[in-house]
């Protein structure tokens, strides 16, 4: 749980770097070029022979749901969204991982549910009563193709893992980034027609940020930390990143924000993952 803590403060700034340096870009080359920096990151250590061809292909499915369709989606909602929107319309993640995870084993979990409904309210009592969300409802549908696509990875990655216990995550994480590269960068040839972008220094810094460090080094620690997680904790944890995206937006990208309801969603979320590891030990 501890990676998925870290990770969490890492991609806090995301949100506000690709509003803030990257709008003007073209969606697809941006969720291309973090994922071909995270691969050239990964390349070294890849050992493809430690598992086998069809789980290798599972990978490259994982990675371009993961990370490929929801890069798509999730960048392409900055055009309709303020940085800290399109945080707290992640806030349907928990649910999601539980409802794909209770497909997969073909069983409810009634207490995974109970925090992750906890997780969803603590972030909806930040979200503005004023709000007319109605003018915001492409950027949200777009959204939620981002949490489910998501979602679906870490669930899945779980599960095609704990079939090889011995294999270490970095000796395959590779084949995550290539699937992303595989989906990305076809829409990037298609949306941009050939072109190439003029890309300014802050671009390529951004760039630079978002695909060694939030992406290349970020997607590794959290799917890391996801396969030592229970589905409870992580489904909480999934939508703890957002408050910190939220404070993170004000301090730093001058956004404007609601104090007192920001910390009472980041303490209902603390008090949801407090709950799952009191459950968690008495099982």
């Amino acid at each position: 749980m501890t990676y998925l803590l870290i990770v969490s403060f890492i991609w806090a700034f995301s949100f506000g770097l690709i509003k803030d340096q990257l709008t003007g870009l073209d969606p697809n080359f941006v969720a291309f070029a973090r994922m071909a920096l995270s691969l050239i990151l990964f390349i070294p250590f890849l050992r493809p022979r430690k598992i086998s061809w069809a789980a290798g292909g599972r990978l490259i499915v994982t990675g371009m749901v993961q990370y490929g369709v929801m890069y798509i989606a999730y960048i392409y909602s900055f055009r309709y969204l303020p940085a800290h929107m399109v945080a707290l319309f992640t806030i349907f993640t928990p649910i999601y991982i539980t409802l794909i995870n209770d497909l997969f084993e073909k069983k409810i979990h009634p207490h995974f549910h109970l925090v992750a409904l906890m997780a969803v309210s603590g972030v909806g009592v930040m979200v503005y009563p004023d709000q007319d969300l109605g003018v915001f409802f492409a950027g949200f549908m777009l959204v939620q193709i981002s949490n489910l696509a998501f979602a679906f990875g870490q669930v899945y990655y779980k599960r095609i893992m704990a079939k090889y216990p011995g294999v270490k995550d970095r000796q395959i994480f590779g084949f995550l980034y290539l699937g992303a590269l595989l989906l990305t960068l076809p829409a990037t040839l298609i949306s941009m027609e050939g072109t190439v972008p003029d890309l300014l220094p802050v671009h390529i810094y951004t760039l630079l940020y978002l695909g060694i460090l939030a992406s290349g080094a970020g997607f590794f620690l959290w799917n890391y930390g996801v396969r030592r997680t229970d589905v409870g904790a992580l489904a909480v944890i999934n939508n703890l990143k957002i408050p910190l995206a939220v404070t993170v937006s004000i301090i730093f990208f001058n956004e404007q924000g609601d104090i007192p309801r920001l910390l009472l969603g980041g303490g209902i979320l603390l008090l949801a993952l407090f709950l799952n590891q009191k459950i968690v030990k008495k099982k």
